[in-house]
């Protein structure tokens, strides 16, 4: 689908408003009442449709002040971000140029989002690994006696989560590399930056993270690096190269997710194709029409080298 209207009439608001209701989250805000129309108390998201053969009636509900809540074909889930587990929703916003020339934490955050994706029953395991580190910083801040078992959860969980995310980065490479070249970026690879934290290495600092009251080792500090042969693209990429590895790392896990849990993810591509020349747009469009449903937004029509499914115009907030 091609959503098209001038800049600033809704085009982005309707992908934001697919994403909560596919997602449970908006990928611009964690701030539910930035959601809400201004002037109002309460918003509503509804779609209808598949996950492969299965019927799916989605509807999120805000309100100020209240947790969103979330039914999926009329049984209420225990959170909306439940959602993320019935369907997969990938997003390209001009802000996602962060993935590549962002500070670590960014990338961090996307590929754990990534392992989530790819291994649902792994989704909580960044999580539960934060936790652990925060107790842990909360121990050495008091010197509290039981530090030690902090310590080995630290080690234990981060070790898991280094190779689940080392395991997500395997999988994610090779796909990865094939849509980069596609679209102009030679020898595209992931790379995982960091090594398992040991009860022994957590230890042998403990005098530094007693001082600092933090841990100042383990894969919260760990980073991936994006590179294009021997270049980091986050410090020797072009903003159009680091957009282009984007774009490849979105259409290689929308394969891998297709393949992996047996049905195509939701693709949202805000305001792609106008920093891309038509041969990559060509390619693009190509490629996306064969992974799976997308909504795609532009100015105009005319920049879709192809023929979409369905056409919407959106103007000041309708679509039609």
């Amino acid at each position: 689908m091609l959503a098209v209207g001038p800049n600033g009439v809704g085009k982005t608001n309707l992908l934001e408003a697919l994403h909560v209701a596919t997602q449970g989250f908006s990928p611009r805000t964690r701030t539910d009442a930035q959601m809400i129309r201004f002037g109002a108390s309460a918003a509503r998201v509804a779609v209808r449709g598949r996950r492969s053969t299965t019927p799916l009636d989605i509807e999120v509900a805000l309100e100020a002040g209240a947790a969103k809540r979330a039914k999926v074909n009329g049984a209420q889930l225990r959170t909306a971000e439940q959602l993320r587990g019935e369907t997969a929703t990938l997003v390209f916003t001009p802000d996602r140029l962060g993935v590549v020339k962002g500070a670590p934490a960014a990338r961090r955050a996307y590929f754990d989002r990534a392992l989530g994706r790819l291994s649902p029953a792994r989704s909580q395991l960044p999580v539960e690994y934060g936790a652990a580190v925060a107790q842990r910083n909360a121990a050495l801040r008091v010197r509290s006696s039981g530090l030690s078992a902090w310590t080995e959860q630290v080690a234990d969980l981060g070790t898991q989560l280094v190779a689940a995310r080392k395991e997500a980065l395997h999988l994610l490479g090779e796909p990865f590399a094939v849509r980069a070249g596609e679209l102009g970026l030679p020898d595209a690879e992931l790379r995982y930056e960091g090594d398992p934290p040991t009860v022994e290495a957590l230890e042998a600092r403990l005098e530094r993270d007693l001082e600092r009251g933090v841990t100042g080792l383990g894969p919260h500090l760990h980073d991936v690096v994006v590179a294009s042969g021997t270049r980091e693209l986050r410090s020797f990429g072009s903003q159009g190269e680091q957009r282009l590895a984007v774009l490849a790392l979105l259409l290689g896990e929308a394969e891998l997710i297709a393949d992996r849990r047996g049905f195509a993810p939701l693709l949202l591509l805000d305001d792609v194709l106008s920093e891309l020349d038509p041969e990559r747009r060509r390619i693009l469009a190509a490629r996306v029409a064969s992974v799976g449903q997308a909504v795609v937004t532009a100015t105009d029509a005319a920049m879709l080298p192809a023929e979409p499914d369905q056409l919407v115009e959106v103007n000041r907030g309708t679509a039609r």
